[in-house]
């Protein structure tokens, strides 16, 4: 099983989505191995915008996740990173599908609702930026025979 960060960001939030979201995450088969609403700080939020540092839109990344608060989700399942991404949609909302949460609810780039792992390394690096290791569970659902093969 593989693990991914997903963050449902503060337009969401503020937007009232989050049931939305988590429900198509879950709906996709996805498990939830932790989450949490918290209230993201600026250090948090330099450690996970790390590799945009220097760049014109750093500041505008940091005050916007900083703005409110947010859920943060470890998401796990077969291919989870790839099944995440591809329920969220492309990062600009005007070139998602229809049917994804970007494509569905999204408007402009800079409020694009969610946050997803783009790979396993960015993953296992954000998942320790947002939870430590006794916040993740280990577990099966009932249904898991019915949605995972072997």
């Amino acid at each position: 099983m593989e693990r991914t960060l997903i963050i449902v960001k503060p337009d969401a939030v503020q937007r009232g989505l989050i049931g939305e979201i988590i429900r198509r995450f879950e709906n996709r088969g996805l498990r939830i191995a932790g989450m949490k609403f918290m209230q993201v700080s600026r250090d948090v939020a330099a450690r996970h915008y790390a590799e945009h540092e220097g760049k014109g839109f750093y500041e505008g990344l940091i005050d916007y996740i900083t703005s409110a608060p947010v859920v943060v989700m470890a998401l796990e399942g077969k291919d989870a990173i790839a099944i995440a991404r591809n329920t969220i949609g492309k990062t600009k909302p005007i070139e998602a599908a229809p049917g994804t949460i970007r494509g569905d609810f999204g408007m402009e780039v800079g409020r694009n609702l969610v946050h997803g792992s783009d790979k396993p390394e960015s993953a296992e690096r954000e998942l320790g930026i947002f939870f430590d290791g006794s916040e993740l569970y280990d577990w099966t659902r009932d249904v898991d025979p019915w949605i995972f093969e072997g």
